[in-house]
């Protein structure tokens, strides 16, 4: 098997968390990382290139996210707030009071509302069109929310937390519609790119569930325990990543490992396939965030970009 060398974009001074892609958009896609330095980083998602450094948190920042399109950012952290960003010019929007840390950030589909979790045991939607509205509250929790999305209608929200359940949120009436009951507390969450499954970790295992009827499909165990999985846009495979360092990538049919990589120097936090499914990226304890070919042996822009000696903040390592 051949061995990979991933892409290495500097720049964060402290484990990174977590990261987020946009959609494809006319100029690209691009890539978000939140990290405990407090400052979250935009680069072009299939270079690695640095865009910007979002500048206002003052404590480390838990989740970062981009709207579809790429034109607003949204960040959560430990200094209480919420931010949302213009992520063309970098300047801040709004400032989202809460009365702990902000462990979860995530635009609607329509990127007309913003989800949050906190320390409160408590989410909030904001609604972005109107700045003098209060927030609707998802209320219940009796333990920390360890993961948030939308579904792709907009009308529900999954969570899961230290409580060993995944819930299902009905927006519109804010009420708690269906409880799942799991092992071990969930560790992530994540939809396909047609949102049609839902990717879960807790402990060692990566589960996946019919995101209409939040009901299991199939789930695999892993190696270590694991923080974080991503589903490839053609449902062939699956990425994660978790304690013991490495990135793995298996079968989705039949769950086999396909590919393992020991890239990073920590644990995984976070990992994510890009909107065409070319490359992953994963960020870490080590506080390194890094891009990961699809399919090795295959090169791709950003390996050309680097190989060639284009000027760009990201790295070979």
């Amino acid at each position: 098997m051949a061995r990979q060398i991933p892409l290495t974009c500097s720049g964060h001074t402290r484990p990174v968390v977590h990261l987020s892609f946009s959609d494809i958009t006319p100029y690209g896609y691009f890539l978000i990382s939140a990290c405990k330095d407090g400052k979250p980083m935009l680069r072009q998602g299939d270079t690695g290139d640095w865009i910007g450094t979002f500048d206002g948190h003052k404590g480390a920042v838990w989740s970062a996210t981009l709207n579809g399109d790429a034109t607003k950012a949204a960040t959560g952290a430990a200094d209480f707030t919420a931010k949302v960003w213009d992520a063309l010019s970098g300047d801040e929007v709004r400032s989202l009071p809460h009365k702990h840390i902000v462990k979860i950030v995530d635009f609607s589909p329509d990127g007309e509302r913003l989800l949050t979790a906190s320390n409160e045991k408590l989410m909030r939607i904001f609604d972005l069109q109107n700045e003098n509205a209060e927030p609707d509250l998802l209320k219940g929790y009796t333990a920390n929310i360890r993961a948030a999305v939308w579904s792709q209608d907009g009308k529900f929200v999954y969570s899961g937390g230290e409580d060993k359940a995944m819930r299902l949120w009905d927006t519109r009436s804010m009420t708690e519609v269906k409880k799942v009951d799991v092992p071990q507390s969930v560790t992530s969450m994540a939809l396909s790119k047609d949102a049609s499954v839902l990717v879960v970790t807790y402990a060692k295992t990566i589960s996946f569930w019919d995101a209409e009827k939040m009901e299991p499909i199939k789930s695999f165990e892993a190696p270590t325990p694991i923080f974080s999985a991503s589903l490839h846009p053609s449902k062939s495979c699956f990425v994660a990543g978790g304690d013991d360092f490495k990135l793995y990538k298996f079968d989705y049919e039949d769950g086999k490992e396909l590919e393992s990589y020991k890239g990073h120097f920590g644990p995984v936090h976070c990992v994510r396939y890009s909107p065409d499914g070319e490359l992953y990226a994963s960020g870490s304890e080590d506080g390194t965030l890094r891009l990961w070919q699809h399919t090795v042996g295959k090169t791709y822009g950003l390996w050309r970009a680097v190989n060639n000696g284009v000027p760009t903040d990201a790295t070979n390592s």
